[in-house]
């Protein structure tokens, strides 16, 4: 008796443990089918409510301008990391280098003491002019048709007087808020068809921080477009330098993974915008109408500071490999390994089905995280 009772105990507790299961798996269904259809009837770009960009640059002269948030000043710092200018305890570390038939790319990073990284990238598009590649990346409207990061971008304010302008985006990242950037840019034209555009973080009016998103407090970016000698190409040298509250190593990793797949979208995009008419945003605005001359002594600089890039494009110099087999010295804690099985596990469900790049983020994180275990381990035996 006593043991037919403690067998109908157990299958008592089995059932239970099964039905809570059950339970738990129906809920996490049914909440991300809820986000789904959530998304589904109510898009994001629905929940953004900021003026048109009609309405923002049809306000009146006295109301619309600008001060001047984006000076020569932001050029002068933009063509000193363009020309790689670091401090003596900071190094250029290379990050990837890749290329195809009509694509080259190339990036490194630097990790600046108390300060977000640093990137700085080379991307060469063949037959590509250099008023092509400048427009497509001042047309915001058409990168939320290509760029599945960006979930929305509204053009605040614009100033045909001095050229800058303020816009509002919305980015998504897995597994986290999304981040929320008010920026403003502007871009320059310089000597023999070379094109400068600074970017950077300010605060709107139209703009109110809110709770869902999570407002980038600090963003620093810009490029400068040129024409290759000697070939049909153009070549788009980019500095980025941003603080989106995301772990620096995670950051990295995922830059490092997703970077490459981004800018063969990018190409593609670009093709298709060379066929496609674009109208500008008004009749009497459009990058062409809003470019600044660049002041004479910083064009004098960039001469000097940044040679032309050769037709065989010379290449970064290779990081040291070392080996990657090395054994732990100790097995990893059960709290790191229970960590780390969650990291994966939520990168892949909240990826909505496009697990291959989160995963390989989390697990590139894990294995980088579990390496850097080993090596003090081994150093502590030593020792």
């Amino acid at each position: 008796m006593g043991m037919m009772a403690s067998v109908s105990s157990m299958e008592f507790w089995c059932i239970l443990n099964l039905r809570a299961t059950l339970i738990t798996l129906l809920l996490i269904l049914f909440f991300h089918l809820s986000k789904k259809l959530y998304s589904k009837f109510f898009p994001p770009s629905s929940v953004l409510h900021l003026p048109s960009p009609s309405s923002s640059t049809s306000l009146p002269e006295s109301q619309s301008r600008i001060p001047e948030i984006v000076s020569d000043s932001d050029l002068k710092f933009l063509i000193d990391n363009l020309d790689e200018k670091l401090d003596e305890d900071e190094k250029w570390e290379t990050v990837i280098d890749k290329k195809t038939n009509s694509l080259s790319y190339k990036a490194k990073c630097c990790r600046p003491k108390n300060k977000p990284l640093k990137y700085l990238s080379t991307t060469v598009f063949e037959g590509c002019s250099p008023e092509l590649l400048r427009d497509f990346n001042m047309d915001n409207n058409y990168r939320k048709q290509w760029d599945k990061t960006v979930i929305d971008h509204v053009q605040l304010q614009m100033n045909t007087t001095n050229g800058i302008e303020i816009g509002c985006t919305i980015k998504k990242f897995p597994l986290l808020t999304p981040r929320e950037y008010v920026l403003a840019w502007r871009l320059w034209e310089g000597k023999d068809r070379t094109f400068y555009c600074f970017i950077k973080e300010c605060e709107h009016p139209s703009a109110p921080r809110r709770k869902k998103y999570v407002r980038v407090g600090y963003f620093r970016s810009g490029w400068q477009i040129r024409k290759v000698p000697g070939r049909d190409a153009s070549e788009i040298r980019m500095f980025h330098q941003e603080d989106a509250g995301l772990n620096v190593e995670m950051a990295k990793l995922a830059f490092a993974k997703g970077i490459w797949s981004y800018v063969c979208k990018m190409d593609n995009a670009l093709r298709k915008y060379a066929g496609i008419s674009h109208p500008p945003t008004s009749p009497s605005v459009s990058p062409s109408t809003l470019i600044q001359k660049v002041p004479p002594e910083l064009d004098m600089i960039n001469g000097d500071a940044l040679p032309a890039v050769s037709a065989s494009m010379a290449t970064f110099e290779p990081v040291n490999d070392k080996p990657r087999e090395k054994r732990l010295s100790r097995k990893p804690s059960k709290k790191f390994v229970a960590k780390s099985l969650l990291v994966i596990g939520g990168v892949i469900c909240l990826s909505r089905g496009h697990s291959g790049l989160g995963a390989k983020v989390a697990m590139a994180y894990i294995l980088t995280k579990l390496r850097k275990r080993g090596d003090r381990s081994s150093q502590s035996m030593q020792t």
